[in-house]
């Protein structure tokens, strides 16, 4: 139990996908305008990550590795990522198409998200066993869902602040993010 909690708080605050590993900019600072649209990525991030890792783990270790094909990983992987992504956004269109429609082209993108393919591959480098892969999984794409919530959330705030026009945009979200970095920088000093 206390390798699982210490597994959440590496994914989610002190390994931080978007904050410490600096994967999945992206989205990040393309679907944080607005708070649904987040929060919709980023239930959509958490399904791709957690599937991802369950499959491509299994592929490692029963397929790549057994037959000593190990430099077709990279491959692989990014075949089942562009799988799941496709899958999550019919479901998405078929089920939400008002969420679909936010989310417009960062959905299929997720396909490109450096951090999808970068847990899968941290699972492996590290010899997570396959459950511990599956959390791990499951852990940085809530870790990815917060912070993205949090980016929109200050980001709609700033809507109705008083900016200079110079700041407005993307400048204040370059800023905001780096401070956002600054914070969670402070949760690697903790010993677990």
């Amino acid at each position: 139990m206390s390798n699982i909690f210490m597994l959440a708080i590496s994914a989610i605050l002190i390994n931080n996908f978007v904050l410490a590993r600096f994967l999945g900019l992206c989205p990040y600072i393309g679907v944080s305008k607005k708070l649904d649209s987040a929060l919709g990525m980023g239930m959509a991030v958490i399904f791709v990550m957690t599937m991802a890792s369950t499959i491509t783990w299994v592929i490692q270790y029963h397929l790549l590795a057994p037959y000593n094909i190990g430099y077709l990983q990279t491959i692989a992987f990014i075949l089942t990522i562009a799988s799941l992504v496709q899958f999550v956004e019919m479901v998405i269109q078929k089920m939400v198409p008002t969420l679909y429609k936010a989310l417009g082209v960062f959905l299929p993108l997720i396909t490109t998200n450096c951090a999808v393919l970068g847990v899968s591959i941290i699972n492996i480098n590290e010899s997570l066993s396959f459950l511990e892969a599956i959390l791990h999984g499951f852990f940085a794409g809530i870790g990815f869902t917060l912070v993205l919530i949090i980016m929109a959330g200050l980001r709609e705030r700033l809507e109705w602040a008083d900016l200079p026009d110079s700041m407005k945009g993307l400048p204040i979200a370059f800023i905001i993010a780096g401070c956002m970095a600054l914070a969670f920088l402070g949760f690697s000093g903790f010993k677990i």
